[in-house]
């Protein structure tokens, strides 16, 4: 990508880029208002020095063996995920999309960062008495079958009523739904 640290990228969201060598390459205006670090004090140094993200275990997650950056250069798609990143109040929790671009002759990789705040918090939609119901079958481990026949409705129903716990509960599958409404007292 011939040219690519002169590459603007616009977004409305924190949004930086780097490349193989996690050196970051581009670091927008909502990457220098979500953590107070501008840009020519970012673009040139490696992101996981600039970030210095934990997990919501508090361990380290940015670090010159990054297992998300191998996994991006092997080809592999990474999920987003919520991580703790240093910000000028201190550490803040985003939600981090990561997206290569490969060209055939070398790789660029981005970071969307989203506050957790500006997101729909998990939970913060209310769950119907039904989705409920759902929620707490699926956690004791009953299928989707089972469960419509138990509350006598058509399987699609369980299935609809499924995907919107996963929304609103901010989860990509229904044992990530499980979890988190177990972290949230939602379920037993």
């Amino acid at each position: 990508m011939a040219g690519t640290p002169a590459a603007k990228f616009r977004s409305g969201d924190a949004l930086f880029a780097f490349d193989s060598d996690l050196a970051i390459l581009s670091w927008n205006r909502a990457a220098e208002e979500l953590t107070g670090i501008a840009a020519d004090a970012a673009v040139g140094r490696l992101c996981w020095e600039v970030l210095g993200s934990h997990d919501d275990c508090g361990d380290l997650v940015c670090h010159p063996g990054c297992s998300i950056a191998r996994l991006m250069r092997e080809g592999w798609p990474v999920h987003s995920q919520s991580l703790r990143v240093e910000t000028r109040e201190g550490r803040r929790c985003v939600h981090v999309s990561t997206i290569a671009v490969d060209d055939g002759d070398s790789q660029l990789f981005l970071h969307v960062l989203v506050p957790s705040e500006k997101r729909s918090p998990p939970g913060s939609r209310r769950l119907t008495k039904r989705q409920q119901e759902v929620l707490q079958l699926l956690a004791e481990g009953v299928p989707a079958k089972v469960i419509a026949t138990q509350l006598a409705v058509v399987e699609a129903t369980v299935r609809n009523h499924i995907r919107a716990i996963l929304v609103a509960l901010g989860a990509h599958s229904q044992l990530e739904a499980i979890a988190n409404a177990r972290r949230l007292q939602l379920i037993e």
